[in-house]
């Protein structure tokens, strides 16, 4: 047998066996469950489900957010779900808090409003599991959240109608292998979501696909839990809340984090160019203004080195466009990579390059000039490409952003077109 072989035999004998202990874990907690004597307060039981409503609009709400930066109908649809679940869970979690102050008895009956939300959530989760395998990226967001506000109101009503509608109210059945089987219901749903979300993390990899799968998991284990609740209150029926809650926690979590990544990705792209992945205008002129404050309390220089790639025009005319832009990505390559980590290399506008040098004066500027012209003289790649160079340093050549630049700009524009193929940074620079 190929040591492959015995890897995934390996693997699947721990997966079999961490199942088993974890399976003989949960029925042992359960039995645990069964046999306590434990009966929770009427108040944390409206804290919980308090709780869960809160979590679940607030997961709506960055739902939302999320749907309007990616446009993806998971989103839409469980914001939808989440404050319809929600509301009814506190509308639910309120009703049985009074009726306790009223009447203190645990009775028999289950909550037809947990039930139903319950049900309706996880049908969601399936609705939108299929409506994004069909059609993942929505085209129009305005439509799309008519669209989703009618179908989750048409599985809201049908599942209402479908509860509300029994002849016989569901009821506790102490004693029993299982007192409450209507809870199976919601749990046969919630396997075949955690299966099918299970199914698309192998195309999809966000962290609310993750804490989805995880939540699904969670709201199984819920309603296998209550399953076994023998009346309102008890061990078993608290868990199963605290479960719920959780799983709402999960799915926030995954959410807040996807958002804090698209957060990070917008800010990035505000502030680099697209072409190179360099910092781009709005950018160079940040860190000069921060460069500028530095060395005002510090009182030690900082150069500024512009960059102009010299026969672009040319270059788009013979070779192409394309050419001429992988000619700009290649000047922005050489820059990155020869420069500093404490320096900001930046694409100033066109064919048009910066570079900020911290704690540098002439002789620094002329290193990183003359060692930024030998790496592109060497890159290997045709056509051959030449830069012209100027340099300003702060604060000889000026106390401003528009002094150093214009001092810069000055120097480069008498080198541009210069034909020697040396060096000469003195006044200014080109490189052939």
């Amino acid at each position: 047998m190929s040591n492959t072989g015995k890897r995934g035999g390996v693997s699947k004998f721990r997966i079999v066996l961490i199942g088993t202990i974890t399976t003989a874990f949960y029925c042992a907690l359960i039995w645990w469950l069964r046999s306590s004597t434990y009966v929770a307060d009427p108040l944390l039981n409206a804290y919980l489900d308090m709780a869960g409503s809160l979590v679940a609009f607030t997961f709506a709400a960055n739902a939302m957010v999320r749907f309007r930066g990616t446009h993806d109908r998971i989103s839409l649809i469980l914001a939808f779900g989440f404050v319809l679940a929600g509301l009814i869970e506190a509308g639910t979690g309120m009703a049985f808090y009074r009726g306790m102050l009223t009447t203190p008895t645990f009775g028999t009956q289950i909550s037809l409003g947990w039930l139903a939300g319950r049900t309706l959530l996880g049908v969601l989760l399936l609705a939108a599991l299929v409506v994004e395998r069909r059609i993942p990226i929505s085209r129009d967001p305005g439509k799309e959240i008519a669209g989703v506000t009618l179908i989750v109101g048409a599985v809201a009503y049908l599942t209402s109608v479908f509860y509300f509608m029994l002849p016989r109210a569901p009821h506790i059945r102490p004693g029993s292998w299982i007192p409450r089987p209507w809870d199976l219901l919601p749990a046969a749903i919630y396997i075949a979501a955690t299966i099918g979300y299970g199914r698309r993390l192998k195309r999809a990899d966000a962290w609310l696909d993750r804490a989805l799968f995880v939540a699904a998991g969670l709201n199984v284990i819920c309603h296998v839990t209550i399953s076994q609740s023998q009346h309102m209150l008890d061990a078993s029926y608290t868990v199963a809340h605290v479960l719920m809650v959780l799983s709402y926690v999960v799915v926030l979590g995954g959410t807040l984090l996807d958002n804090a990544q698209l957060f990070d990705q917008v800010s990035q792209m505000a502030a680099t160019d697209p072409l190179t992945g360099l910092a781009n205008h709005r950018r160079l002129f940040e860190v000069l203004d921060s460069e500028i404050q530095r060395s005002q309390r510090t009182g030690r220089s900082f150069a500024v080195l512009l960059f102009d790639l010299d026969g672009l025009k040319k270059i788009n005319d013979k070779y192409g466009h394309l050419t001429g832009s992988r000619a700009i990505k290649r000047l922005g390559t050489v820059l990155r990579d020869a420069s500093r980590a404490i320096d900001t290399p930046a694409r100033y506008g066109g064919d048009e390059f910066a570079l900020v040098l911290p704690e540098s004066g002439r002789r620094e500027a002329e290193q990183a000039a003359t060692r930024i012209c030998e790496r592109l003289l060497q890159d290997g790649q045709e056509p051959v490409i030449s830069v012209s160079v100027g340099q300003s340093v702060y604060p000889k050549d000026g106390t401003s952003i528009e002094q150093l630049l214009g001092a810069a700009d000055l120097e480069l524009y008498k080198m541009k077109g210069h034909g020697e193929k040396k060096i000469r940074l003195r006044h200014a620079a080109a490189c052939l």
